[in-house]
């Protein structure tokens, strides 16, 4: 073999030596996790990584710094981060954020780590002082501000937002966007989920968690604001309201983006589940009744509740099937309180102009502005939407002896899809038409007294609306007579066996 060949070898035996993350990666790091006692997770030891095909693999460790008392947090496993990428020890760079992190892609390469916010190299040898040299300096100075002007501009460009306005959810939103950079780790960014008005909605991670990230552009900050406010408002937590985490500000001056965490749900909105699944009785019953118990807790007046202080009433103001998500049990929990209105005693509500919501959904008082603006107004405004997510409800459900069609929105057969204000005023206000009940629908027992109480939510007159925990009771009442209905074959064979088994009953007299 030449020089020149053995030489290529070397290299070649170099290259695939160094490369060896393209194979099939296994990652051993060092595992900790200071909250074991309440996640029930084993307290320290080694965690072996786990990733789909063509995923790099990462160690990481994450901890405060309390006036030099280093706390540590956790230490385990990282997915796929660029910013690891062929890094043998945990350095974190970040200035001085609230958790320092580090990942590294060494195996257990997490079990030291180190803080260096300057990580510019100090040169110890003597820089030449040549006049030559100092010309050549002050020569390229010009050059080089104008190369990094011309690349600054162009880096900008390339990582331009596109404005937030009216999102159609209808129409294809085009190829999702790259996760943006996150300065507090380990919250990560993995996929978008939804987009509406506001902004759209990520799915992320938050150490071993999956939370959902709602994020608004910097115009949309009264938006932000006043969602967040709804969440802290004492009382706020309970089993059929999004659960909220935290509220964070992230960027700087035009690339500033607010933030809201809370809790994902994998099966997402109602509006979409019912657009590919059909549900039985049931689980309709089940559905609506923690709808409605989510919501009648939200329009409750709560004095002092759970020692957090005084829980005013809540109107939604933009309830529809989109804005309610479900848990993989298909119990409902209400989000999206954006447009929400707190009617505190002795204090006004707050921004309560008309039109306001999704128009589809508007309550006819609002289609033709004649609201009066007092806190039960408010309130029966969401019922007249409660009775419209029924009848989608009742739409797609299998308990009738007939046809399921296929998913619609309310009023969408009869002015389509994209509805204009005049439209819905035409067909809801003048005609006042509701969306179309089925013949077959009235034959079964529970539907029929469930269309029922539909009307009366949708009802014209808003005052004869019913209350969000009298639809509550309704369903759990229908859903208990219909279930002991349709079981009364089971019930005469058990009472004949019983009977025969049994001595008669001595009389009384």
């Amino acid at each position: 073999m030449g020089a020149l060949e053995l030489t290529f070898a070397l290299v070649l035996a170099t290259f695939c030596a160094g490369s060896g993350h393209e194979e099939a990666e296994k990652r051993e790091c060092v595992y900790y996790n200071a909250n074991w006692e309440l996640e029930k997770t084993k307290q320290n030891g080694v965690e072996v990584c786990e990733g789909e095909k063509d995923k790099r693999l990462h160690c990481y460790a994450s901890w405060r710094n309390n006036s030099g008392f280093i706390e540590l947090v956790k230490k385990g496993c990282w997915l796929d981060d660029f910013n690891c990428y062929d890094r043998e020890e945990c350095i974190a760079k970040e200035e001085n954020p609230q958790v320092f992190f580090c990942c590294c892609e060494v195996n257990y390469c997490n079990e030291k780590f180190i803080h260096l916010p300057d990580l510019e190299p100090f040169d110890p040898k003597p820089q030449p002082t040549t006049s030559l040299l100092n010309i050549l300096v002050y020569s390229l100075l010009p050059i080089a501000g104008l190369s990094m002007a011309i690349l600054l501009a162009f880096w900008m460009y390339r990582h331009r937002k596109p404005p937030y306005g009216h999102v159609n959810i209808n129409e294809d939103p085009g190829p999702t966007p790259p996760s943006p950079m996150v300065g507090l780790k380990p919250l990560q960014l993995l996929e978008i989920k939804a987009r509406g008005r506001f902004g759209c909605v990520w799915k992320a991670r938050l150490m071993n968690d999956y939370v959902a990230v709602k994020i608004f552009p910097i115009q949309e900050k009264q938006s932000w604001q006043s969602e967040r406010d709804i969440f802290n408002t004492p009382g706020m937590k309970h089993e059929n309201l999004l659960h909220f985490i935290g509220a964070e500000k992230r960027g700087s001056n035009l690339e500033t983006e607010l933030w809201l965490i809370t809790a994902f749900h994998d099966k997402g909105s109602l509006t979409d589940y019912l657009k590919g699944n059909v549900i039985n009785w049931n689980e309709l019953c089940h559905i609506g009744e923690s709808m409605s118990h989510g919501l009648a807790y939200l329009h409750e007046d709560v004095p002092r509740c759970k020692g957090e202080g005084h829980k005013p009433a809540i109107a939604h103001r933009d309830f529809k099937s989109k804005n309610v998500l479900l848990r993989n049990d298909l119990t409902a929990i209400l989000a999206d309180f954006g447009l929400a209105v707190r009617f505190e005693p002795g204090k006004p509500p707050g921004d309560t102009h008309g039109q306001v919501g999704t128009r589809r959904y508007m309550a006819p008082e609002v289609l033709e502005g004649a609201i009066n603006f007092q806190r039960d107004s408010f309130l029966r405004i969401d019922m007249y939407a409660v009775g419209l997510v029924l009848w989608e409800l009742v739409s797609r459900c299998t308990a009738a002896d007939g046809p399921v069609d296929e998913y619609i929105l309310p009023f969408e057969e009869e002015i389509g899809q994209h509805p204009s204000l005049e439209d819905l005023q035409e067909v809801v206000v003048h005609k006042k038409m509701r969306p179309g009940i089925k013949d077959h629908w009235l034959k079964h027992p529970g539907l029929a007294q469930l269309c029922t109480t539909i009307e009366e939510c949708w009802d014209h007159d808003a005052e004869a609306r019913l209350s969000a925990g009298c639809v509550e009771e309704r369903i759990s009442q229908i859903r208990k007579s219909v279930n002991g209905t349709t079981s009364d074959c089971l019930v005469s064979i058990v009472t004949s066996v019983t009977n025969v088994d049994l001595p008669p009953k001595e009389s009384s007299i």
